[in-house]
């Protein structure tokens, strides 16, 4: 009851025309953004935070209109996906794989509105998980000492790669040098500068904010400008939407689809570094396995659109839930919300429910809130999204350096950040290029300073004693789940990375 009772009032925050009108922002936008290939969850919410502080939003309402951005990508990745076959973002690169041959029948309007059904589904059985979870997962957290939270930051550090990852020393690399950045400025313990070469600009850190808007924003457009990605697609001009909603017949079949990989991929997106991608690859597969007797999976089958966009949509809304509960992200986007949240002096983890309760059940209750517009936004007005994808790159990069820019000045007010931010793109796209992950060393920024701090704190209590990090069964448990998870890609990775090309190109020659 208690908790229906705190849904109650986060639905009296968010039934505000302000928060209302910013769901229905963030839902539009970011189904735009998502639609886009390339762009995708986590660079669109990267380049609205400027918007946000510009706006001098609060709390609730910053986290209501990132997050609406952050279900409309998700939403928005399959557009491309299915008519061009094009993956929005990779979580979307397996609905090429049924939903491109479906356009191709003629089914493009259908496939479209059940694939809009689908994530309507996943996003709101996962917003039900966050409400049950995220609480228990608050009694555990309590527990946590300096110990076990050094123990839970690593945990994230070596879990972020995701089992999709081919690659643990790039991210390894990227972790490192977010840790090395996240050192930049006056020791807090000393008071003695590190790494600052006398530039006093630097005796504060680097600004996350910053970091975040040059490394995912600004290295999109170089990106972009570069390859030239979002051009107007032949191929799309010629596919025809059709009729815009799925026969009862076909949603019927993919009902029971929606249910098994909405809990599947909520449970993959709860888990630290698994994310979207494996919720999606995993809900494929499993589904293809169980449901397809007669091999149509990979030849337009409805069940092969609904369950990735099903299960993508649930992992977006479970990877929430250590980032509320523990203060640790479960994806990228949800380390850049994070970095949100602790510019407006508000700390995610086991505290949040009871010192912010009106920022978490808002934002929850902004959740239903946005599901439902999402889906009335994504049917009837599927064809206007599908236009977006002819927009050259040459009209929108110079939009997205704008917001960045202005934004940015807007909230630092200092020329020297914009310097630091144009470094920040520039060391992006250079590591981009090598195929380094970018979110490593966005989480190492932003949790650099509090894993050295409990690192601090640990051995202090304990005298010095380093075995104080391995002295409890929680943290040994912890530092197990951690081993597990950086050793677990090194084993499997290439497997279910392959797989997912390997599917590309037999069942749909997927185009990145």
């Amino acid at each position: 009851m208690e908790t229906l009772s705190n849904l109650a009032d986060g639905f009296a925050i968010a039934l505000t025309w302000q928060n209302l009108s910013l769901a229905l922002l963030g839902c539009f936008l970011g189904t735009i953004m998502g639609a886009l290939p390339g762009l995708g969850p986590s660079n669109g919410v990267a380049i609205l935070i400027p918007l946000a502080f510009t706006l001098g939003l609060g709390a609730t309402p910053s986290l209501i209109l990132l997050t609406s951005v952050y279900y409309g990508a998700m939403y928005g990745g399959r557009i491309s996906s299915i008519l061009l076959n094009i993956p929005g973002d990779e979580p979307a690169m397996m609905t090429c794989l049924d939903g491109h041959p479906m356009a191709r029948k003629g089914l493009a309007g259908e496939a479209l509105s059940l694939s809009g059904i689908a994530s309507f589904v996943g996003s709101f059985i996962a917003t039900w998980g966050l409400i049950v979870l995220a609480p228990q997962l608050v009694k555990i957290a309590l527990l946590f000492g300096p110990a076990e939270y050094f123990a839970l930051f690593a945990l994230a550090f070596m879990t972020l790669g995701g089992v999709s990852s081919t690659n643990q020393a790039k991210s390894a690399f990227a972790a490192a040098l977010g840790l090395g950045l996240a050192m930049i400025g006056v020791d807090t313990q000393t008071g003695v500068p590190r790494f600052t070469f006398g530039e006093v600009n630097l005796y504060d850190g680097l600004d996350f904010l910053v970091a975040i808007v040059g490394l995912f924003a600004l290295s999109e457009v170089f990106i972009f400008l570069e390859e030239g990605h979002g051009a107007s697609d032949a191929e799309g001009r010629k596919l025809k939407i059709g009729r815009l909603t799925p026969p009862w017949s076909m949603l019927k079949s993919c009902i029971p689809t929606m249910l098994r990989t909405s809990g599947l991929g909520f449970v993959a997106g709860v888990l630290p570094g698994a994310g979207a991608s494996l919720g999606s690859f995993i809900s494929y597969t499993m589904e293809k396995r169980l449901v397809d007797k007669d091999n149509t999976f990979g030849t337009g089958d409805p069940r092969g659109v609904a369950a990735p966009e099903a299960g993508n949509n649930a992992a977006a809304g479970g990877a929430l839930v250590p980032m509320l509960a523990l203060g640790v992200p479960g994806s990228g986007t949800t380390a850049v919300l994070l970095a949100v949240l602790l510019s407006l002096n508000i700390t995610p983890g086991p505290l949040l429910f009871t010192n912010n309760p009106d920022v978490v059940w808002g934002l929850i209750a902004a959740l239903f809130i946005a599901n439902f517009m999402l889906l009335a936004l994504n049917i009837p007005m599927v064809g206007l999204f599908t236009r977006i994808l002819l927009v050259p790159p040459r009209v929108l990069m110079p939009v997205v350096a704008m917001v960045s820019f202005v934004g940015i000045y807007g909230i630092s007010g200092s020329s020297f950040d914009l310097l630091v931010m144009i470094g920040f793109g520039v060391m992006g796209w250079v590591l981009r290029k090598f195929d380094v992950p970018l979110v490593p060393i966005i989480l190492g920024t932003l949790l650099g300073n509090q894993m050295e701090n409990n690192l601090r704190r640990a051995i202090t209590i304990d005298n010095g004693n380093w075995f104080t990090l391995i002295d409890s069964p929680l943290a040994i448990t912890l530092w197990a789940i951690a081993i597990a998870g950086f050793l677990l890609p090194l084993i499997v990775g290439r497997r279910v990375k392959s797989g997912m090309r390997r599917r590309g190109d037999d069942e749909g020659s997927i185009r990145d």
